[in-house]
């Protein structure tokens, strides 16, 4: 048997090794020293502390540990909880409009804390039972947050397009803006679904017609949401604009958005000693996971390749009729049916750096192509069986939701997504045209 055939096997036996339950970076490490050291011998693996080197060194991975601390932080400030309370009562009329409310909290978490289970599992505990108590169909209310809380994987500054940047040698700040447009458009499309939902079936999204704010009057509700919307809309902005006009990169932008996070925290009286300390906790426990992964992800891409499984793969892609489209909708087939055993970190770093080249070698523009991949990563967080948001969700919603509410509540927003990601295939301008923007307001 040929070595490129025992790459695939290797890739095989990692695939099955993870869907067993096996961790993540000591799986990938230990297949390919064993398939590594059978076929290439170990003086192969002489260049492995060089290829680890080259990742504790990286700047651009050093956005990761900054944005992960932004999002603790501001779990920690207790933004979430006013953005939700603000929006409810600025939708509380319209039909639908506390599902409506709920994708738009999510969208702002998403752009400012980015921590996919602290949303959830925030809007599980204080949305959920509103939802419920004003006779929304649990299938729809479990959805609706399921759905808006893994937002944070496409709305930009995500980790996920951070680890995508460096994985497919595309420039980060161009992947944010790139991805920005893209977001919008499935957050329009969660919300259009709400409403058509809420005017065909009045009872499963209704309106809350008599309830006011604290004191009646309308200018301390615009008060109240103002408050609510203004502090995360400048965070935004300083993260975002500062790439966008060229003010700083992105490492250097997430390190602005730590200390904008620590500011809201002050504001809000919640800068303390025991948060920080939280905070500082899981941020390193988030970063040391990541880079454990994606250095055995090193070293199983290493031996891969080492062994010919790249060249074979790509020989097995290129030459199939119907050239870069035809790849295109294996890859985006592919990783959507990993989706639904594999977590998003693990096709980020075993299947991405194998379909990138290919990509590079069709010519596909690889900007496009990392946004696709990102939007259907997002779809992983809510396909079961292993879907992380809808456990996140289950763990925190009332006793009486079961599991099966969940399941059928987050089909539509699945569709939904694959719609998305078919309009993004067949319109790369979406998440091309405001890249260019900035390229050419920069000069380039």
């Amino acid at each position: 048997m040929e070595m490129e055939v025992w790459a695939l096997i290797m890739f095989g036996v990692a695939i099955v090794l993870l869907l067993i339950g096996f961790p993540v970076a000591f799986t990938l490490g230990a297949v390919s020293l064993l398939f590594g050291s059978i076929f290439l011998g170990l003086d192969f693996f002489n260049m492995l502390p060089m290829r680890i080197w080259g990742i504790m060194t990286n700047f651009t991975l050093l956005a990761v540990p900054l944005f992960v601390f932004m999002g603790v932080m501001l779990e920690k400030s207790g933004i979430a909880e006013e953005l939700l309370e603000t929006m409810g009562l600025l939708f509380r009329r319209i039909k639908g409009g506390l599902a409506i409310s709920i994708v738009c909290v999510g969208a702002l978490l998403a752009a400012t804390t980015g921590v996919v289970g602290a949303t959830v599992v925030t809007m599980g505990v204080i949305a959920l039972p509103v939802l419920l108590k004003h006779g929304y169909r649990p299938e729809l209310a479990t959805g609706t947050i399921a759905a808006s809380g893994t937002l944070g994987q496409i709305v930009p500054p995500s980790i996920i397009l951070v680890l995508l940047g460096d994985v497919m040698g595309v420039p980060v700040g161009q992947l944010f803006m790139g991805a920005i447009t893209p977001a919008l458009l499935l957050i329009l499309l969660f919300i259009l679904y709400i409403v058509i939902v809420a005017w065909l079936k009045p009872n499963d999204a209704p309106a809350i017609k008599h309830e006011a704010t604290d004191d009646g009057k309308v200018h301390d509700l615009w008060l109240r949401v103002l408050k609510g919307l203004v502090p995360p809309l400048l965070l935004i902005f300083a993260v975002l604009g500062s790439i966008f006009f060229g003010i700083a990169s992105p490492t250097e932008s997430a390190a602005v958005g730590a200390l904008g996070a620590m500011i809201l925290a002050a504001i809000r009286h919640r800068l303390k000693l025991e948060a920080l300390k939280n905070a500082m906790q899981q941020t390193s426990r988030l970063t040391s996971m990541v880079f454990f992964i994606l250095i055995g992800a090193t070293a199983f891409g290493l031996v891969f390749r080492g062994m010919g499984g790249d060249m074979l793969v790509e020989e097995l892609l290129v030459d199939l009729p119907g050239g870069e489209w035809t790849f295109l909708a294996i890859s985006m087939l592919l990783i959507f049916i990993l989706g639904f055993f594999l977590d998003f970190l693990e096709i980020c770093f075993i299947v991405v750096p194998i379909l990138a080249p290919i990509a590079q070698l069709m010519d596909i523009n690889m900007l496009w192509f990392a946004v696709l991949i990102a939007m259907n990563l997002q779809t992983s967080f809510l396909t079961p069986p292993f879907g992380f948001s809808l456990f996140y969700l289950k763990a925190s919603a009332p006793p009486e939701i079961k599991i099966t509410q969940i399941y059928r509540g987050i089909i539509p927003f699945v569709m939904i997504q694959v719609i998305a990601l078919a309009l993004l295939l067949y319109f790369p301008q979406i998440s091309l045209w405001l890249p260019d923007m900035m390229d050419a307001f920069q000069g380039y």
